[in-house]
């Protein structure tokens, strides 16, 4: 049975002597402070051995293998009982034998050595002494021979060094003012970084503290940040906030999206002072709305809205690029809500896309795309429709947070003792309102091209016409006053058409799809284009066989010709002296 491979592997203990190429591995010794590396040399191993044979003799002596050549040949009992022999020899009496053939070892003559020489220093120190005082004795005895002793011959000698040589005191000296010019630099350094560094945290907490006032001055909410982990909360403990937050979401936003429009002052430590702002739940994306109209001729063209980058570098351009960000996206929360219920259009709904039918040949569409490449793409086909429905869903929020703070502001007012909570009303929609714009735009064109088309047909056959056009009738201000309100008011517009300068045919719209005729015998609602084109025909017909019986009155009047018109028949017709026209 086959051994499995970890059990295989061989791990040698030997410390490698070579490399893989089989050359030996020197020996590191030493490394210089220029870095290069000393080894040991390289020796030959007969040289080694040929020192080691040397040692032997020069430390055992010449005659090593003779005076060990009897030891060796006894048996070591022999050995033994000859030592002890010996040594009852040596204790009986050394006269007999005044020279003894043991030679001692190393280790014996050390310790002869170490027991020897205090006795010799003993004997010397006193031996000198001696002389000292034998030597003053002489001196005294002798008066008149003058003494070789020194002035304090039993006082310790003072031995002075020599003054060293001129060029050794110079570079002594220079050794010595490089050493301190060094130590002087590195501590002048160490106080130049620490100045350096009291510096840049006092601009730091300058620029702090304007940052603050500028985030202040331009009316963005400051919130006291929580306080640090692990922070001492029991009684009596500062409970204090040493910073705040900023705040810049909306008011009646949902607490989800209040909790992602939080920003916080950069720390006065920071290197990064082009960012003094932090956006720790940023996702930096923004909301395209994209509208996909099909030509008559089949090709489809696409274009959405353009999208401007308020970050500008100032502080108040990066709050309001982040608001933007947060707005948008709860604006396309909510349109993913309200994209399941529509009445009057089907909608497919994704994680960051929504695409609606929301007329024939329209399609809408609502992603939430990346802020940096929304930037660079904004380039492209661009349409006012799309910047107007960009900036109602803007306009629709706000009504709906608008109802939110009145209904709960009237909750709080009302106190009903023992009384159910009111359920909370549903907030007006977003995209309906929407929807009903650009189905109102689709069947405005519908309209206006079918009334166009009667218009050139009465100009080709040469009659005049002229048609004014007023798709919204309200002016700006009453349009937005009617978008902020909760209650919804259609827009509305009007059609006027021109006959021959004598006539004139007045049709009202009103959105999402409504159309009323206004004849001067009754007004008339139209449901359909294939309606509103026969009643363009019957009315143009009757009108122009009016103007023919005008026009045949007024030349049959000398014969008293009679003109009318025929209504069953639809022709005008002329009688005069027997003769029918």
């Amino acid at each position: 049975m086959d051994e499995p491979p970890w059990k295989k592997l061989k791990l040698s203990l030997e410390r490698p002597y070579k490399d893989d190429s089989g050359e030996p591995l020197p020996e590191l010794l030493d490394i210089t402070p220029d870095g290069q590396h000393v080894y040991r040399p390289r020796e030959d191993p007969t040289d080694a051995v040929g020192k080691k044979l040397w040692r032997i003799f020069d430390e055992r002596g010449r005659d090593f293998f003779e005076a060990h050549k009897g030891s060796r040949a006894l048996p070591p009992v022999q050995s033994q009982s000859q030592d002890a022999a010996t040594q009852e020899e040596d204790a009986a009496g050394s006269e007999e034998h005044p020279e003894s053939s043991h030679t001692m070892t190393p280790e014996e003559l050390l310790k002869m050595r170490m027991s020897l020489l205090p006795q010799l220093y003993i004997a010397f120190g006193e031996m000198t002494q001696a002389r000292d005082l034998l030597t003053l004795l002489l001196s005294s005895s002798l008066p008149t021979q003058p003494s070789s002793l020194p002035p304090a011959p039993l006082a310790a000698p003072v031995v002075n060094k020599p003054p060293p040589i001129l060029s050794v005191r110079a570079f002594d000296a220079q050794l010595t003012i490089g050493g301190k010019d060094k130590a002087l630099r590195a501590a002048a350094d160490l106080f130049k970084g620490a100045a350096e560094k009291i510096e840049d945290s006092r601009v730091a907490g300058e620029r702090y503290w304007l940052d603050a006032l500028k985030i202040r001055r331009g009316n963005w909410g400051l919130l006291p940040a929580p306080l640090p982990l692990g922070s001492a909360t029991g009684k009596g403990a500062d409970k204090t906030s040493k910073d705040f937050l900023v705040s810049f979401g909306l008011e009646e936003s949902p607490a989800a999206f209040r909790r992602r429009a939080i920003g916080r002052m950069a720390a006065m430590g920071s290197t990064d002072s082009a960012n003094a702002l932090e956006f720790p739940l940023r996702q930096r994306t923004r909301l395209r709305v994209s509208l996909s109209r099909t030509r008559p001729d089949g090709t489809r063209q696409t274009s959405h809205n353009s999208l401007n980058d308020s970050d500008d570098g100032s502080l108040d351009g990066a709050l309001r690029a982040a608001q933007a960000e947060v707005v948008e996206q709860e604006i396309f929360a909510a349109l993913i809500k309200e994209a399941s219920s529509l009445p009057t259009a089907s909608a497919e709904v994704s994680e960051r896309l929504i695409v609606i039918d929301a007329a024939q040949n329209t399609e809408l569409r609502l992603d939430l795309v990346d802020a940096d490449s929304a930037s660079r793409g904004s380039s492209g086909l661009t349409d006012p429709v799309c910047d107007l429905v960009y900036s109602t869903l803007h306009i629709l929020l706000l009504r709906a947070h608008t109802a939110s703070k009145t209904h709960r502001l009237g909750r709080a007012s009302i106190f009903r003792p023992g009384g159910s909570a009111q359920p909370a009303p549903q907030p007006p929609p977003l995209l309906q309102p929407i929807i009903d714009l650009l189905q109102y735009q689709e069947f405005w064109e519908r309209v206006r091209d079918e009334i166009e088309r009667v218009a050139a047909a009465l100009r080709l056959a040469g009659v005049a016409a002229r048609v004014h056009y007023d798709p919204v009738a309200d002016s700006g201000e009453a349009l937005v006053a009617s978008l902020q309100d909760e209650k919804p008011h259609p827009i509305g517009g009007e059609a006027l058409l021109r006959i021959d300068d004598r006539h004139t045919l007045r049709f009202t719209t009103s959105s999402p799809s409504t159309l009323t005729a206004h004849m001067p015998q009754a007004t008339l609602s139209i449901a359909s284009i294939s309606q509103l084109s026969q009643l363009l025909v019957d009315e143009i017909s009757g009108r122009l066989l009016n103007r023919i019986c005008e026009i045949g009155t007024e030349r049959c009047e000398r014969v008293s010709g009679t003109w009318f018109v025929d209504l069953l028949s639809g022709r005008s017709v002329g009688r005069w002296e027997g003769c029918v026209l």
